[in-house]
């Protein structure tokens, strides 16, 4: 007599199609949850560089606001007891000098050849161009501190500050006398740039500085 196989049992149709389902739900909310993070760390990496790129343009920019008026006969302009007056910088001006540019180039100069007199390589400036920031290396000489291929500058302004700390004189001014008594002119630049990635635009970043000029002017002169 022969023995009896014993019983087996496989899954039917609708335990497969369960299965299957189930399976490709997790896959698909696995796959989802990675491309999140994907897109997160990718997104993370866009305002890293964008942000690394604003500041360091900022610290370039600030760097060389630095030295703007800068005299080799700065002596000649700082007022001394005995003398009658003092010599104009030549290269003291800022344009614009009392606003924030936003859209103008923003003009200073330095001495480089120490003749007393402003020449073409002595102009420097900074502008906002086509969504790249621009430094001016002499007269017509422009070259871009951002690139823009990476980033695109949305916003740019400087804000020329000053502030005057009044000297004392031996002998008293007259009345309605406005050059006296002489003023130490600090000035100070403060910087403000906006930019957004340009493979991302929804990234958007802003970096903020400001500078004190290393050469103070200085105005009027006490009596005779």
């Amino acid at each position: 007599m022969r023995a009896r196989p014993s019983a087996q049992r496989g899954l039917s149709i609708v335990e497969l199609l369960v299965g299957a389902a189930i399976a490709l739900f997790v896959t698909a909310a696995g796959g989802s949850l990675l491309a999140a993070q994907v897109q997160d760390h990718r997104r993370l990496l866009v305002e890293a560089r964008l942000l690394q790129d604003l500041r360091s343009t900022a610290d370039l920019a600030l760097r060389d606001l630095r030295r703007a008026g800068y005299w080799g006969h700065a002596a000649s302009g700082v007022w001394m007891p005995g003398t009658a007056g003092t010599v104009a910088n030549p290269y003291a001006a800022l344009a614009p000098e009392g606003a924030a540019s936003d859209a103008a180039t923003f003009e200073y100069s330095r001495d480089a050849s120490e003749n007393d007199y402003l020449d073409s390589n002595e102009q420097f400036g900074l502008r906002l161009r086509n969504g790249a920031i621009e430094l001016q290396l002499g007269s017509g000489n422009w070259q871009a501190l951002t690139d823009a291929g990476t980033l695109t500058v949305t916003a740019f302004t400087l804000t020329p500050r000053v502030q005057e700390a009044t000297l004392a004189c031996a002998q008293p001014c007259a009345a309605g006398t406005a050059a006296c008594p002489p003023r130490v002119r600090v000035r100070s630049v403060a910087l403000a740039i906006t930019g957004r990635a340009t493979n991302d635009p929804t990234v958007v970043r802003s970096v903020r500085g400001s500078v004190r000029l290393r050469n103070d002017g200085t105005v009027g002169s006490c009596p005779a």
